[in-house]
């Protein structure tokens, strides 16, 4: 095999790897939200881990989070929780960064 094939195959599972990262720390992020979001809802155990379930399972729809939020906020208005798309943003950035910090710390074991 040629040098330039070596590196070739190094930038594809380096890529793949990446890749593969990001997904997994963009779940873990949903699902961090998701319980997040059951509490708010009252929800607690078996339901909110089902809860937390469906709203990662939103986020396959579209890159990034407006699909999050498009599940989570008429949820929050069916149980007449007053939470502002601000404070929705603010904890999808929270829990990506400690969604972050758990994958790496996982990755490092």
């Amino acid at each position: 095999m040629s040098s330039f094939e070596e590196r070739k195959d190094a930038f594809e599972k380096k890529f793949a790897h990446d890749e593969e990262l990001a997904f997994k720390v963009e779940a873990r992020c949903c699902k961090l939200f998701g319980l997040w979001a059951a509490e708010q809802l009252g929800l607690e155990g078996a339901d909110a881990e089902t809860y937390a379930k469906e709203v990662v399972g939103s986020n396959l729809e579209e890159p990034g989070f407006d699909d999050v939020k498009r599940k989570v906020m008429p949820d929050f208005e069916a149980k007449g929780v007053d939470i502002s798309d601000h404070v929705v943003d603010s904890m999808l950035e929270k829990y990506m960064e400690e969604a972050k910090n758990q994958i790496m710390e996982a990755n490092d074991a």
